[in-house]
């Protein structure tokens, strides 16, 4: 009994020395298990430490290109945002909410005739002429109601590519010859790129398109046809004339149009208002009270016709989320758009502009290393071109007068109409929203036809222009 008495204390401390080694063997590991889960954020924060002490403050080159970012952002919101991206949220949000989907595959689906399909796409772009990153919303709106991936990515490329000003000013100031050439090419082009996307990934894309019409039909929008269209026509004008440039001479159609562009763009807001006041049920008064405001705006500030547009567009937005389900799920849509592709196109023209800077302006890149690199008619000198056009953020014309003193300072007319063909239809922030929209093996896909079908039309015209 005294032996057993002895050993129970024995036996008891030799347990709590075990246990109290597992105990360090199981810290020991959950030691180890947690410096697993926290080495990402150390990496981040070594990662971000390295940048912020080796960050070039006080480099001209880099300080420029800070500014020249910051710069861009704010030209690029001052002249596109209001009057450009915002309407054409509000015509994507309509197209995925009003829009039959039957007319959308009908028209634009993967099964669509191909003559109908491609046809409506290059038309209906060149109608628009935006920019590569108003074209956007537009596009998101067709890919996701289930138009084939052929006519969609022909209307992503037609509708800033085939734009008859940029063209005609084209012909007018870089010569007749680039005119002619821009604009085959941008049709060829916009239809070509469309139809290889479609063999690429025509079968891929089956499966997407029978998923977006089990998903969410929207066929049960009882309009006639003629209405649709009509609503549809009255947004399209707001966006059109709202951003309708100024001619070089005030006494031609283009600059009488241009005088009176706020007046033909308020025609077109009174239409939509009539429209939804009578098919859409939204009261009367509270888009007279929307009006007045818009009126009152534009007699106080005769100068800043924006204003009343940015007022409008608030006073529009607060009628549509007060008002019935119809009107609600237009502006959650247009709402959705905008979120996703929002951020990533300030992202993106933060990011060209270090790089490149504005027109006439550097910024990390040095303007005599890209007109060095476009002389003569190399195979290089047009895939620089190219590449060069793909990531610069071109406005809306802006890119005649750059390529006007690249034409100057000795750039081929090869890689000038490569970078005509490349340029205005893709832009850096343009690939960031796209990537979002169809996944990366696509974008890199659509992104590289442009760039090298650019390329071999660059050298093709070279060779015939001498």
């Amino acid at each position: 009994m005294a032996m057993m008495s002895l050993r129970i204390p024995v036996l008891l401390i030799h347990a709590k020395i075990a246990s109290r080694d597992i105990r360090s063997k199981s810290d020991f590991k959950g030691g180890l298990m947690d410096w697993k889960k926290e080495r990402n954020p150390l990496g981040y924060m070594l990662g971000f430490f390295l940048i912020a002490y080796f960050l070039p403050v006080g480099w001209n080159r880099f300080d420029n290109a800070v500014f020249e970012a910051l710069f861009l952002l704010k030209e690029y919101a001052r002249e596109h945002v209001l009057t450009c991206l915002l309407p054409a949220f509000f015509i994507a949000g309509a197209i995925s909410v009003f829009l039959s989907q039957a007319s959308v595959m009908k028209y634009l689906g993967a099964e669509a005739k191909k003559v109908v399909a491609y046809g409506v796409a290059s038309v209906s772009g060149s109608i628009l002429a935006v920019c590569s990153c108003t074209v956007l919303p537009l596009f998101a709106g067709i890919y996701r109601m289930g138009a084939g991936i052929g006519p969609a990515t022909a209307f992503l490329y037609s509708g800033p590519a085939i734009n008859v000003l940029a063209i005609i000013l084209t012909a007018r100031i870089l010569g007749i010859e680039l005119g002619i050439a821009r604009a085959a090419g941008a049709v060829v082009f916009s239809i070509v790129i469309g139809l290889l996307m479609h063999l690429i990934y025509g079968k891929k894309e089956h499966e997407r398109t029978i998923a977006a019409q089990t998903s969410g039909s929207h066929d049960d929008v009882s309009r006639p046809l003629w209405q649709t269209t009509l609503y549809f026509a009255s947004m399209v004008g707001i966006l059109i004339f709202a951003n309708w440039g100024k001619s070089d001479s005030d006494s031609g159609l283009w600059g009488i149009i241009y005088s009176w562009k706020w007046i033909i763009t308020g025609g077109f807001s009174i239409l939509l208002g009539l429209i939804l006041t009578t098919w859409f049920n939204v009261k009367l008064w509270k888009l007279l009270i929307v009006a007045a405001a818009i009126t009152a705006s534009a007699v106080t500030l005769p100068g800043h016709p924006v204003i009343a547009f940015a007022i409008g567009l608030i006073g529009f937005s607060i009628v549509l989320t007060n008002g019935n389900r119809e009107t609600r799920s237009w502006f959650d849509s247009t709402f959705g758009f905008a979120k996703q592709i929002f951020p990533l196109l300030f992202a993106g023209v933060l990011i060209a502009g270090a790089l490149l800077g504005r027109p006439g302006h550097e910024g990390l890149i040095p303007s005599e290393w890209v007109s060095s690199a476009v002389g003569g008619n190399s195979i290089i000198a047009n895939l620089f071109a190219s590449i060069a056009g793909a990531f610069m953020y071109f406005a809306t014309l802006t890119e005649v007068p750059i390529l006007q003193g690249l034409l100057g300072a000795g750039m081929g007319k090869g890689p000038a109409l490569a970078l005509l063909l490349a340029g205005p239809a893709l832009s850096l922030p343009n690939m960031l929203v796209i990537r979002s929209i169809m996944g990366t093996s696509r974008t890199i896909t659509f992104v590289s036809l442009v760039v090298v079908m650019a390329t071999i039309s660059g050298i093709v015209f070279g060779l015939f222009s001498g």
